[in-house]
């Protein structure tokens, strides 16, 4: 009988610390990759806040470059009335010179320039 009870007794201790072992080895491995994940978490956190920076950086040189663009070009002042009733005047003596008009109508369209 002695045997058995140390054999029994053996039996349960082996088999308490084979079950101690594996809870201790299953609770090692659940931390790992408790930390694998959390690693994994925190780069993805990291790339998403590098993203983001990147984002803001390049709307800012934009709004940069909108406020230091330089300014449209001015629109050109309408020309003086006398330039252009010159520039009409210029005309119609090109084209009496080329005979499209007579002596007639250059003169008519002359003192219409003139009156108005």
């Amino acid at each position: 009988m002695r045997m058995r009870r140390g054999g029994l007794v053996r039996v349960a201790a082996t088999t308490a610390v084979v079950a101690g072992t594996a809870g201790a080895v299953s609770h090692h491995q659940q931390q790992k990759y408790a930390g694998q994940q959390a690693a994994a978490q925190q780069s993805a956190d990291m790339d998403q806040l590098a993203q983001q920076q990147a984002m803001q950086q390049q709307q800012l040189e934009q709004m940069q470059q909108q406020q230091y663009a330089p300014p449209p070009p001015p629109v050109p002042a309408p020309q003086a009335p006398g330039s252009d009733l010159t520039a009409q005047l210029q005309q119609l003596a090109q084209l009496h010179t080329a005979g499209v008009l007579s002596d007639e109508e250059f003169a008519a369209a002359k003192q219409k320039l003139l009156a108005g």
